[in-house]
């Protein structure tokens, strides 16, 4: 064991140890654990099954919101949303009256384990499906000294060596750059991090996909089926490269519509309008982003600017008998339960119940792009997420409740461990 193995690296408060084999998290985007039994129970995942069995299974839960952005970056950073502050893919800045995406390196308040790990010395690579998240995982990476990798499959024909340590990841590759709404995106996510695990040989990788397949496919369907085989197929050469990989999600989903295959929403706006007066509070979405056709922009978790001299207690009141809305709480109530930072969340936060969404003015959500019945997420009942890990792990087999941004700790104190 050389002497940098022997180190642990300090990240945001606490050590991960060095890996002595190459150490992935895999965040399946939208991965409902039910899609995973469904596809075992098929028959079309034997290496994921298998691990389930040799390794480690439980489940996890992530961060509310239960949406991409907050989720990702806490597997990135290893902590909550109130620590690197990204607590939505959209939110609204009082200071400049806008409203606008969380997907600029500005707003991330906490380094990364990847960042860690580089100014240690370590080799680290990041493949995410859609370009929106890439910016904020390569945050603080240094691309000239061929140690870092960052790139997105929707963007791979744009990379180069200087923003991305890698030219044209996509001809690199030799797959072309996929649509951006479809299963190829992901799959170019898989196909580039076994490629970079054969050629690259990171010690630290991260590999990040796209919920599109989720959003339109219940667990079970052929469509979602396909997916999750295309999936163990890839796993199957990860896991005989010798990595020691934490399988995991940023979210569950469920399904958000009426018997007739219609959305089911609240339309908090409109609601506020008609009590406070015409765009006297303001409600943010934030699992808005640029990718809305397969959601509209529709969740499970919205939060509001009320007027000063709103009666905000009536206001929650009101808000919590509607049908559908499960839970409203004041912004410090939310941000104590929920881990998240007070200077990005409105004066109230409100969530749905498992099967409706929330919208803003049901004139401002575009529909018509939805082929499919409504799936989405946002809130508690999307919380639940699968944690798989491909060693055997005691520890973890007797812990309380296990957070899906624990997902890199685990997968290096596997890799941590002598071969044997």
């Amino acid at each position: 064991m050389n002497q940098i193995s022997k180190i642990a690296v300090t990240v945001n408060r606490r050590a991960y140890p060095w890996p002595l084999v190459p150490a992935i998290a895999i965040c399946l985007d939208g991965c409902e654990p039910a899609y995973l039994d469904e596809a075992i129970k098929a028959g079309l995942m034997p290496t994921l099954k298998r691990i389930k069995g040799s390794g480690t299974e439980r489940q996890a839960l992530s961060v509310i919101p239960s949406f991409t952005n907050p989720n990702n970056m806490s597997i990135a950073t290893g902590r909550p949303p109130a620590v690197h502050g990204i607590c939505g893919n959209y939110l609204y800045e009082p200071q400049t009256g806008k409203e606008v995406m969380m997907n600029d390196p500005r707003f991330l308040r906490a380094p990364t384990i990847f960042k860690a790990f580089y100014d240690a010395g370590a080799k680290v690579a990041i493949v995410t499906a859609k370009d929106k998240l890439r910016a904020l995982l390569g945050k603080g990476l240094s691309f000239d000294d061929s140690r870092a990798i960052c790139f997105s499959s929707e963007k791979s024909d744009k990379s180069t060596k200087g923003e991305n340590g890698i030219d044209n990841a996509s001809a690199w590759l030799g797959i072309p750059v996929p649509e951006v709404y479809s299963a190829e995106l992901s799959e170019f996510v898989f196909a580039a991090g076994v490629k970079l695990l054969k050629e690259f040989r990171p010690d630290v990788m991260y590999l990040t996909t796209t919920d599109y397949v989720q959003h339109k496919y219940a667990p079970g369907v052929p469509e979602a089926n396909a997916f999750y085989k295309m999936f163990d197929r890839y796993l199957t050469e990860l896991d005989a490269l010798g990595a020691a990989i934490v399988v995991t999600a940023d979210h569950g989903m469920k399904p958000k519509h009426k018997a007739d295959g219609s959305p089911d929403v609240v339309y908090v706006q409109d609601v506020l309008d008609e009590w406070l007066g015409k765009d006297a509070a303001r409600v943010i979405l934030p699992i808005t982003d640029p990718y809305v056709v397969h959601h509209g922009a529709l969740g499970s978790f919205a939060t509001a600017y009320l007027p000063e001299d709103a009666d905000k207690e009536d206001i929650i009141e009101r808000l919590a008998a509607i049908e559908g809305i499960d839970l409203v709480l004041t912004r410090p109530e939310a941000c104590v339960r929920f881990e998240l930072p007070d200077d990005r969340i409105g004066d109230i936060v409100l969530i749905s119940s498992e099967n409706k969404t929330l919208g803003t003015s049901e004139h401002r959500h575009d529909l018509a792009a939805l082929n499919e019945p409504l799936r989405s997420h946002g809130g508690l009942t999307e919380q639940r997420v699968p944690f798989i890990v491909n060693r055997k792990l005691p520890e973890l087999l007797t812990a309380g409740s296990l957070r899906n941004f624990d997902a890199f700790y685990y997968a290096l104190v596997a890799a941590a461990q002598p071969a044997g």
